[in-house]
């Protein structure tokens, strides 16, 4: 009777936990790609500057960095799950249309400022890998266009998980750059390892909110929110949502670490730093590890990056065309067909239209057009964050799973220095001008 007693309740044990990670593995990809999506050709950009210029103390914002993504991306999931409303449609339901249209507006003049890093990045690898750069641009264009227009969610969902895979590569360019790993290590619980001058400390504070700003996107708490409304998710799957969208942003950082970690070990000594050598984009930073790290490491980060640049491709454009849906009450979805969502994918082909003509304007700096883009992501933010904690805080629209003081609290300062900090950094570098 024991034995048999024993034998049921393991096999309920198991069963509970077989069920449990089914409902991991069919909430899983929202989070994990929203937050991998910030890493970006510019986000890679930006750490990869970050590591030459300061080194290994850079390393010590990621945790906070961490749990501030995490929680500003667990709310807008919430959101979500809870009410089976986007962002963007609440917005215009509770605020008005110009409201929806001013936040639009900076969106998309953002948006596209982010997407032309992309395709200038992309044909900038081309080069470094030995592809022609017009017919391999052009190439990855067609792609992005036809697996969006001609798949659906789940194939969306699959691939940019799958391109998710390629930041492995910066693992291997860390290593193969010998980095000083204790140091490395040790620089995550408090920076040191450098002569502090002052012109360090200003470094330190610009760039390390440059790297605050490159990870919290407004377009990514719009896309958080638009892709797991398409996934059709709702509050029953809430608790194991969190956890996702808590894991995307834990591995985006950890595969952030290993940027920083190549470029600090590979150039910061090596004559990049205050001071010295500096880098104004990935690519370059992927150059610039040859001689010190090999051209396996290079053509690894090269990869990465090319990897990065994709995945901002698709993610971005797409996240202004479910917000353009939202806002304006039209029918945006993967699910559906071009006919039924036709305004959706035209804005989505035409971002990326716009996006490969600005790169071809002779003349064009594109470093100065992407920090005109992180001016206008540094105003559009407040709106973002604002309408944000105010609606997951509304009890009538949130019921049980409102924000508890601790995290209307917490959230509400972590935006205000959030904003201050990207206000900051762009006017920093303005006055570098």
């Amino acid at each position: 009777m024991n034995k048999t007693f024993n034998f049921l309740r393991e096999k309920w044990r198991t069963n509970r936990w077989v069920r449990r990670f089914a409902l991991i593995i069919s909430v899983f990809g929202p989070g994990t790609i929203a937050a991998m999506a910030d890493n970006d050709a510019g986000g890679v950009a930006t750490y990869s500057i970050a590591g030459a210029t300061l080194g290994y103390p850079i390393l010590f914002p990621l945790l906070i960095i961490t749990i501030l993504l995490g929680v500003t991306q667990e709310m807008g999931m919430r959101l979500t799950l809870v009410t089976r409303r986007g962002l963007a449609d609440l917005i215009r339901e509770k605020y008005g249309v110009k409201v929806s249209l001013f936040i639009f507006i900076g969106l998309l003049i953002a948006n596209l400022g982010t997407i032309t890093t992309e395709v200038s990045a992309i044909r900038t690898v081309s080069g470094m890998l030995n592809i022609p750069a017009a017919p391999f641009v052009i190439g990855m264009l067609l792609i992005a266009f036809i697996f969006i227009t001609k798949g659906n969610y789940k194939l969306t969902q699959t691939i940019m998980l799958i391109v998710s895979l390629f930041y492995v590569t910066y693992i291997i360019s860390a290593v193969k750059s010998n980095p000083d790993w204790s140091l490395a290590l040790g620089n995550l619980i408090y920076p040191h390892g450098v002569t502090w001058t002052s012109k360090y400390l200003v470094s330190y504070l610009v760039i390390g909110m440059g790297v605050l700003g490159t990870t919290i996107t407004p377009w990514g708490q719009f896309f958080i929110s638009s892709f797991a409304f398409d996934k059709k998710m709702d509050k029953n799957t809430l608790k194991y949502s969190q956890f996702e969208t808590y894991w995307g942003a834990f591995l985006t950082d950890f595969f952030s670490f290993f940027m920083i970690v190549a470029t600090a070990a590979a150039l910061n000594t090596h004559g990049y730093g205050v001071g010295g050598l500096q880098l104004q984009s990935g690519e370059q930073a992927a150059l610039a590890i040859r001689p010190f790290a090999g051209e396996l490491a290079s053509e690894l980060f090269a990869v990465g990056l090319l990897a990065a640049a994709f995945m901002g491709l698709v993610i971005v454009p797409l996240s202004t065309a479910y917000a353009f849906s939202e806002f304006f009450g039209l029918s945006g979805s993967l699910d559906t067909d071009f006919q039924k969502s036709k305004t959706f994918y035209i804005l989505f082909i035409v971002q990326l239209v716009v996006a490969a003509l600005i790169t071809t304007i002779p003349g064009i700096s594109l470093f100065h057009f992407a920090i005109a883009t992180q001016t206008l992501n540094a105003m559009t933010l407040p709106l973002v964050f604002f309408y944000l904690i105010k609606l997951a805080s509304n009890e009538k629209l949130m019921g049980q799973h409102v924000n508890n003081i601790f995290q209307k609290n917490f959230t509400t300062a972590a935006s205000v220095f959030i904003v201050i900090a990207s206000a900051f950094t762009v006017a920093a570098v303005l006055l570098k001008w």
